[in-house]
């Protein structure tokens, strides 16, 4: 199910099911999550790789010079224009020889139709979706959960080794320590199938705590 489901019924079931999650949602008001939908499975996973282990900021940089390779290019370039690209050049642009390694081996798979496309997604379920995914190079579940939520937009997604979320959910939940991914799993439940909105609303939690200890 697609995040653009009604929002007045997302908000009963979770407040309905969890008194914290009500209180949260009153506090920080209307989800604002609007997934990039727009983008190819290509453009998705680069991006996605080139922000790990880094700030935004950073990442934005390193993907603004890899834009500037492709000056003919309108929006985002096809794998197979990455891949006529010497790994030394892509270097050049600040990535790290393990993304180079990752970004030539999605484009290389993409291009050969091993990934899916976004439209074949659409009939896949999130735990197909994973699965096609994770072999690609430096793309793990919480890469692949990244792209279910913020490309696709599925509604019901809980990435559970995410530290911001963990993070939320100590604080919104008064914890000393932040869960395991197990014992999150186990409590999320209580919010499908509207995971994803739970997700978003403890991420904003995790920032606003940040904000005040800064």
């Amino acid at each position: 199910m697609n995040v653009s489901v009604r929002y007045k019924e997302v908000v009963r079931k979770l407040s309905h099911n969890d008194p914290v999650m009500r209180q949260i949602i009153r506090d920080i008001g209307p989800c604002k999550f609007r997934p990039e939908g727009h983008r190819t499975v290509f453009e998705a996973l680069v991006r996605a790789i080139a922000h790990q282990q880094l700030h935004g900021k950073a990442a934005g940089t390193i993907l603004k010079r890899f834009l500037s390779l492709f000056p003919q290019v309108k929006y985002f370039p096809s794998p197979e224009q990455v891949l006529k690209l010497r790994p030394t050049t892509l270097r050049s642009v600040g990535f790290s020889l393990s993304k180079v390694t990752a970004i030539r081996d999605i484009a290389e798979k993409v291009s050969l139709g091993i990934v899916p496309v976004k439209s074949a997604m659409r009939h896949l379920s999130d735990a197909e979706i994973i699965a096609a995914l994770i072999p690609l190079r430096g793309v793990g579940r919480w890469t692949a959960e990244m792209f279910l939520i913020f490309t696709l937009g599925r509604g019901d997604v809980l990435p559970v080794d995410d530290f911001g979320i963990r993070e939320g959910f100590r604080v919104a939940y008064s914890k000393r320590r932040q869960p395991t991914p197990k014992a999150l799993a186990l409590f999320g439940r209580r919010w499908a199938p509207y995971r994803t909105i739970a997700s978003w609303y403890l991420w904003r939690i995790a920032d606003e705590h940040k904000k005040i200890k800064d």
